[in-house]
C-alpha cells in the first residue's frame, strides 16, 4: 500500500539549496506563536536552547538552528532530564530564529515544533570539534538490519521516552528501525504508533510536537491511523517502489516551488531584529 504524502510531509522529500536568500539571524519580540504548518510557516517569539544542559548538547551551533517555540525548548529539557542516566542527547537541527524556509537540509522545521536528535548518545562535555563536526554514521546497515554496535537498549529507551510523551504528535524514523521495533517490542506497544517510517532518518530521529497552546494559527498534521503501524503500511516501505521513489522534478526557481507564505509570516520574517 502506497502511503499518501500530504502537503505537510511532502516537503521532507526534497529541499534544494536556495540561492541569494537572506535568513534573519535573530528572533522577533513578543508572544511566542507557531504559525502555519511545519513545511510552510514561521515562528514568532522564539527562544534558544542552551548549547549545553543537563542531559543534552547542541550540535553545529554555527547553523543557528537551535531555536524553537518555548514549548519545544521546555520539552527537550524535560525529556533530557528523564533520559540523562541513559546518555546525553545530541541535538541537531531545530528551527531558525524566526522559523521559515531553510536554505538547505529541510523542507519542514519551520514553526519551532520540530527537533532532530541523533540515535548516537554522547558524553558531555563535547569538544569544539565534536560539536561542529559530529559523527553522523547511521544505525542501519546496507543489508537493512540495524548495526548492533550502534543500536541497542539505550536507543530503544530514549525513543520510548519521547514517543510516550503526550506533547509529541509524531516521530519520523527509518523504516528499518520501525520494522525492528515491531518485531522485538513486547508488552505495551501503543507507543509504536507514534513512530512513522520515512526516507533517510537512519542516524537521527525527527520529533514533532503538537501545536502549542495559544498558537491558533498553527496547522498540525492529520490524526495518526489506529494501531501500532506494524502492518501493510510498513510492509510497503520494503518494496521496490519505496526503494526507488519518484525522482524530483527538474530544478526550478525556488519561489515557484513554494506555496504562498502565511500572511502573518511575511511580517515576522521581514521585521527588524531585536536590539
Amino acid at each position: 500500500m502506497v502511503p499518501i504524502v500530504p502537503t505537510f510531509l511532502a516537503a521532507l522529500l526534497v529541499s534544494l539549496p536556495l540561492a541569494a536568500e537572506t535568513v534573519p539571524s535573530t528572533p522577533t519580540a513578543g508572544p511566542a506563536q507557531a504559525i502555519g504548518s511545519p513545511a510552510n510557516g514561521c515562528l514568532a517569539g522564539a527562544v534558544a536552547l542552551p548549547l549545553s544542559g543537563p542531559g543534552w548538547e547542541v550540535l553545529r551551533p554555527e547553523r543557528n538552528r537551535f531555536w524553537g517555540h518555548p514549548a519545544l525548548v521546555a520539552f527537550i529539557e524535560s525529556v533530557a532530564a528523564r533520559t540523562a542516566s541513559t546518555g546525553t542527547l545530541l541535538i541537531a537541527d531545530m528551527a531558525q530564529p524566526r522559523g521559515g524556509h531553510m536554505t538547505f537540509g529541510h523542507g519542514s522545521h519551520q514553526t519551532g515544533v520540530d527537533v532532530d536528535i541523533l540515535f548516537r548518545l554522547g558524553a558531555a562535555p563535547l569538544s569544539a570539534e565534536e560539536r561542529s563536526d559530529p559523527d553522523l554514521t547511521g544505525v542501519v546497515r546496507p543489508d537493512g538490519d540495524l548495526d548492533p554496535a550502534r543500536w541497542g537498549d539505550a536507543q530503544v529507551a530514549v525513543l520510548r521516552s519521547f514517543a510516550t510523551d503526550r506533547r509529541v504528535e509524531r516521530i519520523f524514523v527509518n523504516a528499518a528501525i520501525k520494522r525492528t521495533l515491531c518485531r522485538t517490542i513486547r508488552g505495551d506497544r501503543d507507543w509504536l504508533r507514534v513512530l512513522r517510517p520515512w526516507w533517510g532518518h537512519d542516524e537521527h530521529f525527527h520529533v514533532r510536537l503538537s501545536c502549542p497552546p495559544g498558537s491558533g494559527s498553527c496547522i498540525g498534521g492529520p490524526p495518526l491511523p489506529p494501531g501500532d503501524g506494524c502492518g501493510a503500511d510498513l510492509d510497503w516501505w520494503f518494496t521496490e517502489e519505496a526503494a526507488k521513489p519518484t525522482p524530483a522534478s527538474p530544478p526550478v526557481q525556488p519561489s515557484s516551488r513554494r506555496p504562498a507564505v502565511p500572511a502573518a509570516c511575511r511580517a515576522i520574517l521581514n521585521a527588524r531584529s531585536k536590539s
